[in-house]
């Protein structure tokens, strides 16, 4: 069943939360080296640097070398005083970044050299650096809200559960030679042996019971750039969308993708969704936890909303009907009334046998 929680409208965002950058900004683009196809991205990254050098931009360049050196560049570059830090590289890349960005006044920007790029597919920018920094150019910071999983931020989803495991046997070697056919490849072959697992969920202090097979925390709505798992989550709204599904098998996989595409989440007894402030899960046995796309821990944990922690540059026009909080409703596409037509269907009882 739907149990979506009842949300006060929030006040409109202050004027600065809306504001064009000075002609003049300062940028740091934090390139990861491994990132993406590694023979052409140096080239990239400086095209997109170039359109922002013409455009009057100071920009600088910082290459990643170990893990956590997005958040402290990031970090350092807030405290200097810059107008942007662009994370140029994986969705992994963006998670580190947004780590040194929470609670300053620096603007997340995005450069897609990465493997999926969600977060760029996510707010419509285009998949080539250069097109994305003309883009960007034009962009408006805005202030958005962040998740977190224990101590860890993340600013897409985190997962627990059949995506976390797969994300776990991905190699990073698979992740350059595939790029995100590594996952769909790791996909296939584990969900033959997956098998759900009894759960507890806390959603604002509500207890829910089950054997699960994933639960999506999602601050945003595009999933793995494919589809939206939680195709109502807002980046303003102080909430988290949660979408739990439940089975003992991925046997019955299809039929629960076809409710999530249409976004029918009622119709399928196998599914819920939700909103709240705070998520706590504990299972019996653990289970492997993913934060945007990257390992990291395990069950029981413990999800928050950060509401307003993170500034980022947007687009006039999100492509999501209702990414933001005062977008216009969304109206039904085709597909999705084809699609709901097709689960009407298969949902019916058999016709009795007619002797």
């Amino acid at each position: 069943m739907s149990d979506l929680t009842a949300v006060t409208p929030h006040a409109p965002a202050p004027a600065d939360e809306r504001e064009t950058l000075p002609q003049n900004a300062r940028a740091l683009i934090v390139l990861n080296p491994f990132a993406g196809q590694a023979a052409a991205l140096r080239q990239n990254v400086d095209a997109a640097r170039d359109v922002w050098l013409a455009n009057g931009w100071t920009v600088d360049v910082e290459m990643t070398r170990q893990a956590g050196d997005g958040a402290r560049l990031a970090r350092e570059a807030a405290l200097s005083g810059y107008d942007v830090v662009a994370a140029a590289g994986g969705d992994g890349t963006i998670n580190e970044v947004i780590s040194g960005l929470a609670g300053t006044r620096t603007a997340l920007a995005a450069l897609p050299v990465g493997t999926v790029n969600v977060w760029v597919r996510e707010l419509g920018l285009p998949l080539e650096p250069r097109a994305a920094a003309e883009v960007l150019l034009r962009a408006r910071r805005r202030r958005i809200d962040l998740g977190r999983a224990g101590d860890r931020f993340f600013l897409l989803m985190a997962g627990v559960g059949f995506d976390a495991a797969v994300v776990r046997e991905v190699r990073s070697d698979e992740k350059r030679r595939l790029g995100a056919l590594a996952y769909v490849v790791r996909a296939f072959d584990l969900a033959l042996r997956y098998r759900g697992r009894r759960a507890r969920i806390w959603l604002d202090g509500r207890v829910i019971r089950g054997r699960v097979l994933l639960v999506v925390i999602g601050n945003s709505q595009l999933y793995g750039g494919v589809f939206k798992i939680t195709a109502r989550a807002c980046i303003d709204d102080g909430l988290l969308d949660v979408c739990i599904i439940k089975g003992d098998s991925l046997a019955e996989a299809p039929l629960r993708l076809l409710s999530i595409m249409r976004q029918r989440y009622n119709l399928d007894p196998r599914i819920e969704y939700h909103r709240a402030r705070t998520i706590h899960i504990d299972t019996r046995g653990v289970l492997p936890v993913q934060v945007d796309g990257d390992q990291s821990g395990f069950t029981p944990m413990t999800f928050t909303v950060a509401p307003g922690a993170l500034y980022a540059l947007l687009p006039h026009t999100p492509p999501a009907d209702d990414l933001l909080r005062a977008a216009p409703p969304r109206t039904r596409r085709m597909w999705q009334r084809m699609l709901g037509w097709i689960v009407r269907r298969a949902a019916l009882p058999a016709a009795p046998h007619q002797v």
